[in-house]
């Protein structure tokens, strides 16, 4: 095995573990945390993969802004978990037989695809690969004369993203204005 691979590996299970941590713990605030370290551990994965703008972009949108706005739900609305509620043993064990049987079914097909175990080539010396993708997402046009590229642009997506949050946002603190307001009454 390569350098890569064995990080490859090494950041995989700890994604994976971060992951499964996100549904296994109980406390609703230590789930969002576990999925702030998962959503970064993706992160690490694209750098390994030389995209440096999705590197980005998953800090900035998915650990900078959801996982935030995941954390602000949680403490405006104050929904405690009980602890001494119990999960359904059968509920967990069919959840781990549906996890497996998955898990399975994505190991054929990632061994069924020719090339599966190929590394990807590197990134040509003179591709500013992160300045063209930006271009492209944020540019009204998508023109940019450094890199030569036409694309469509994609502001509108963009900012329906941007909105998205923004109305997710504006949601969280109404209900936790309005289940502030149903208590003190």
């Amino acid at each position: 095995m390569t350098f890569e691979q064995i990080l490859f590996v090494l950041i995989a299970s700890f994604t994976l573990t971060a992951a499964i941590m996100v549904v296994r713990t109980r406390r609703l605030i230590h789930a969002a945390f576990w999925l702030i370290a998962a959503l970064l551990g993706v992160a690490i994965l694209y750098a390994l993969l030389q995209a440096a703008f999705l590197v980005v972009v998953q800090i900035v949108i998915y650990v900078g802004a959801i996982a935030v706005l995941f954390i602000f739900a949680i403490m405006l609305t104050q929904r405690h978990v009980r602890e001494e509620a119990l999960r359904p043993r059968w509920r967990i064990s069919l959840a781990f037989l549906i996890s497996l049987c998955l898990l399975g079914s994505l190991i054929v097909l990632v061994f069924a695809l020719p090339h599966a175990t190929r590394l990807p080539p590197p990134m040509p010396p003179g591709l500013d690969a992160a300045r063209a993708l930006g271009v492209a997402l944020l540019s009204p046009s998508g023109y940019d004369n450094q890199a030569m590229s036409v694309n469509k642009g994609y502001v509108l997506p963009f900012e329906v993203a941007s909105v998205l949050l923004l109305a997710a946002l504006i949601g969280a603190v109404y209900a936790a204005s309005s289940e502030h307001k149903g208590k003190s009454t």
